[in-house]
């Protein structure tokens, strides 16, 4: 679904306007900055992403293609998460906005420990429908994101990177072992 024309035209501006901001700075505190403001105004505008970008999977959490850049410097995910999901403890090895399209996210971030210790826990947050928040940048990258809605939560994830062929991590809670994972596309679920 790269296609700009394919999609709402409020999306296909977003995408336009996020492409613009990563060609333009390279410096990703202050691309987060930029992109999560844009992101503010893409949720106040009240834009829709695609219904069949916000069907949960009854498996696991999901994160749909909606944009790749050709040149895989940015990506834009549509992740979903059903009740009662989450992810496990990980990384993204690259900065990330997320602004959430339907429902509540519960997010724990953790500082990684010596090996053998537990993981620390820093920060703990819930983003509501319309919330944005920075997720992720080098300094601040690990983290565990559930549902916390009687809904399924959806957001949009902008990602300085092809995040569905990125090699990420994820930690043991208890031990902070990591191993390299690629949290692979998900396929666009088409309509009968």
């Amino acid at each position: 679904m790269n296609s700009l024309k394919e999609m709402n035209p409020l999306l296909g501006k977003f995408i336009a306007d996020v492409a613009q901001l990563v060609k333009e700075e390279k410096d990703e505190q202050i691309v987060t900055k930029k992109v999560a403001k844009r992101m503010e105004q893409f949720l106040d505008e009240k834009a829709v992403i695609p219904e069949a970008f916000k069907q949960p999977n009854p498996d696991k959490y999901t994160l749909y293609p909606l944009y790749i850049a050709p040149d895989n410097s940015f990506s834009i995910a549509s992740a979903v998460w059903d009740v009662g999901q989450s992810t496990p403890v990980h990384d993204h090895g690259t900065w990330g906005v997320i602004g959430i399209v339907q429902g509540k996210e519960d997010e724990v971030h953790y500082e990684v420990s010596t090996k053998g210790e537990p993981l620390k826990k820093l920060m703990h947050r819930e983003l509501h429908t319309g919330d944005v928040a920075v997720c992720c940048t080098s300094d601040q990258d690990v983290h565990q994101v559930s549902c916390a809605s009687q809904v399924p939560c959806v957001g949009i994830h902008v990602y300085g990177g092809n995040i569905g062929e990125m090699k990420r991590h994820v930690y043991h809670p208890k031990t902070s072992e990591k191993r390299a994972v690629v949290t692979a596309w998900h396929p666009v679920p088409t309509s009968h």
